[in-house]
């Protein structure tokens, strides 16, 4: 300090006071602020793992994606904690997390039948940390506490078909190493390795003619992770000033959603596995989704949304061909089970001219675009994301529940179960019209989740922008086929009708090759005054060949009205009530009244008529970005037969948006 004390009397007799001024402050070097790592955090993880149960435990195969199949494969969940950054740069904490592995790979079970299969439902941890911060880098050291719940399937003769789970709760250790950097704003992100040693549990299968299985869990997992800092007042985050400065970057969303639902006993002569229990029934569903999005050039951006799913429909999501639960996936589950759900690339190309401002949202980076432009989108994600959407009716999340109601029922759209595609999709936007097409994969067999390109779905939407009276509105048209594995109504009904004592599903299963499917959607909405809006649509398909992807619907028209609270003075409130009326084809109801099942429906016979949907709903705001609604659903002729029914269900939902 002495020697810049001294250099500046001598500037100061050369070049008198400003010179003084400016030259020390060119000399004094700058200090730079330390990153500051105290506080709770909260965040979610992603990654990868394997696991070793022991000896002749016949692990399940996860799903890998791009990656290899292992016992635990992609998993992921959530992570809370405390660090308190001491005098110096040494950092402890405490941490709780979950993590939850994926889906069973239905393709690499197939081809290991075994007698039962072995697999781990969750692990949890509460560990310590122990770190060393280098400024906004942070490596640490962490080990504690673990345990987990297994699981054993004791499958059918297949090999494949599990009939009997026996689960057990296993406690045990686990330690592991990482490395944490502050981004920007709040973020965190974390890179860790985590091991996990589980007590050996012994399951008696003599029941089951199969003797005894140690099973003794040692569990390998890498983690990528995003935590957010809340400082030391997490109940008041927006009042603290952020950590660093902010990117336009990249972003961040995240959404919750709890579906309870039920009903009561119900008029019900006969029943098949695929029909609502005469009795009554009760299921609720949680989602949990987070919406990575980063800018990687001029025009180019990545999205990728892990989620968690748990819970199952009413029945299975099985019962109804307008499902009464859009958060109902066909692949339900007793704990939650992650899922790589979207992952794309998306590339715009500006004409020039005008331009519009992008807000920031869930898969959607704040900015400018031309509105004259080329998108072109390839990757993983819904076929929804994209066509046949609605203002009013389009989010089981936030308006209507009803599967007919969200979605052009007859459009089978290409899905795997919880219902998204690989594929590649091309649009040319103008500021009236725009016009879109895509390309998807389509599962390998009806209710599949493999995708395959072997076969394929295509469609081609026009949508028209106008205004009626000042109110604006949009008209959207879409023309639809795809090329499966499917079996023909008219040729399976004239077998079994030939060989009485075949079973018609076996027939239908033979029948099954590479045959196509076709149809149109047309869907309106218009706001009729200022918070007031309607939709209607209607769809059609050939209905000759089986349903691939979405459900037992040949022809459907919905519509109804959308009202923002702000007329009653609660703008975040929403009523919503529409109707729905599906349809079959002759040759699709011959099929179902032999006996014949559908992806959601057969009753073993069927008095046809057509299924009539009523729902209704009330959205009410809690506090920003947390809403809780009551639904109601009248569904008269359920599955489109008139000796079951009519069924009244009752939902609730809870839906949180960050």
């Amino acid at each position: 300090m002495k020697r810049f004390v001294a250099v500046g009397s001598v500037l100061a007799g050369l070049g008198g006071p400003q010179a003084h001024a400016g030259n020390l402050a060119s000399e004094v070097p700058s200090v730079r602020p330390i990153y500051h790592w105290t506080g709770f955090y909260v965040g979610g993880h992603f990654g990868y793992g394997d696991a070793d149960f022991g000896r002749a435990t016949n692990p399940f195969p996860e799903q890998g994606v791009l990656l290899p199949h292992s016992a635990t494969a992609l998993s992921g969940g959530l992570q809370l904690g405390y660090n308190w950054q001491l005098a110096g740069r040494v950092v402890i904490g405490i941490e709780a997390d979950a993590t939850f592995p994926g889906p069973v790979d239905g393709l690499a079970l197939a081809r290991s039948p075994a007698p039962f299969n072995t697999t781990i439902d969750y692990v949890g941890t509460v560990r310590g940390r122990v770190a060393y911060a280098l400024d906004r880098l942070m490596p640490y050291v962490t080990g504690g506490v673990a345990w987990g719940h297994t699981h054993i399937n004791v499958n059918d003769a297949d090999g494949v078909t599990p009939l009997f789970p026996v689960g057990h709760y296993q406690a045990g250790w686990t330690a592991g190493l990482g490395l944490e950097y502050a981004l920007s704003g709040n973020w965190t992100a974390k890179a860790e390795y985590e091991h996990v040693d589980l007590s050996r549990k012994t399951y008696d299968l003599s029941g089951f003619g199969l003797g005894s299985v140690n099973v003794d869990p040692r569990i390998h997992l890498l983690k990528l992770g995003l935590n957010y800092q809340f400082g030391d007042t997490p109940w008041m985050p927006a009042a603290a000033k952020p950590r660093l400065p902010g990117s336009d970057g990249w972003n961040v969303h995240a959404q919750s959603t709890l579906l309870p639902q039920g009903y009561g006993p119900i008029h019900s002569p006969y029943a098949s596995p695929q029909s609502l229990p005469g009795g009554g029934q009760f299921q609720a569903t949680w989602t949990t989704t987070a919406f990575l999005g980063a800018r990687l050039w001029d025009g180019g951006e990545f999205y990728f949304n892990p989620e968690l799913a748990q819970g199952f429909g009413l029945n299975g999501t099985l019962g109804l061909a307008g499902f009464s639960n859009g958060e109902a996936q066909k692949a339900g589950a007793a704990f939650p089970k992650i899922r790589a759900q979207r992952y794309y690339l998306k590339q715009a190309f500006g004409l020039g001219g005008e331009q519009e401002a992008v807000e920031d949202a869930p898969n959607q980076l704040a900015g400018k675009r031309d509105i004259d432009r080329v998108t072109l989108i390839v990757g993983r994600f819904a076929v929804g994301d994209f066509f046949d959407g609605n203002s009013y009716a389009k989010d089981p999340r936030a308006d209507f529940m009803n599967w007919a109601m969200w979605s052009s029922g007859a459009y089978d759209f290409p899905a795997d179960l919880p219902g998204y595609t690989r594929g590649a999709v091309v649009e040319l936007n103008r500021k009236d019209w725009a016009i879109r097409g895509g390309l998807f994969q389509v599962p390998s067999a009806p209710n599949s989740d493999i995708l395959t390109f072997k076969t394929g779905g295509t469609v081609v939407e026009f949508e028209e922008r106008h205004a009626i009276f000042e109110q604006p509105g949009k008209l959207r048209v879409g023309v639809f086929a795809n090329s499966g594995n499917t079996a023909n109504y008219n040729e399976v009904v004239a077998q079994a009708a030939a060989n009485p004592a075949l079973d018609i599903n076996d027939i239908a299963t033979a029948n099954q090759r590479t045959r196509s499917k076709y149809g149109f959607y047309v869907n309106l909405e218009q706001q009729l005054v200022t918070d007031v809006g309607l939709f209607a649509r209607a769809s059609w398909n050939d209905g000759q060949n089986q349903i691939l992807s979405f459900t037992d619907i040949d022809r459907s028209l919905s519509g109804g009205l959308s009202i923002k609270g702000s007329h009653w003075g609660r703008p975040g409130d929403t009523i919503g009530i529409g109707g729905a009326i599906n349809c079959l084809s002759a040759a699709h109801r011959d099929f179902l009244a032999a006996g014949g099942t559908g992806l959601l429906i057969g009753d073993g016979q069927l008095n046809y008529r057509t299924e009539r949907i009523l729902e209704a709903y009330y959205a009410y705001s809690v506090v920003k970005s947390v809403t809780m609604t009551a639904d109601y659903q009248l569904v008269v002729n359920p599955a489109y037969n008139a000796d079951r029914g009519p069924v009244s269900i009752f939902s609730g939902r809870l839906h949180a948006e960050f």
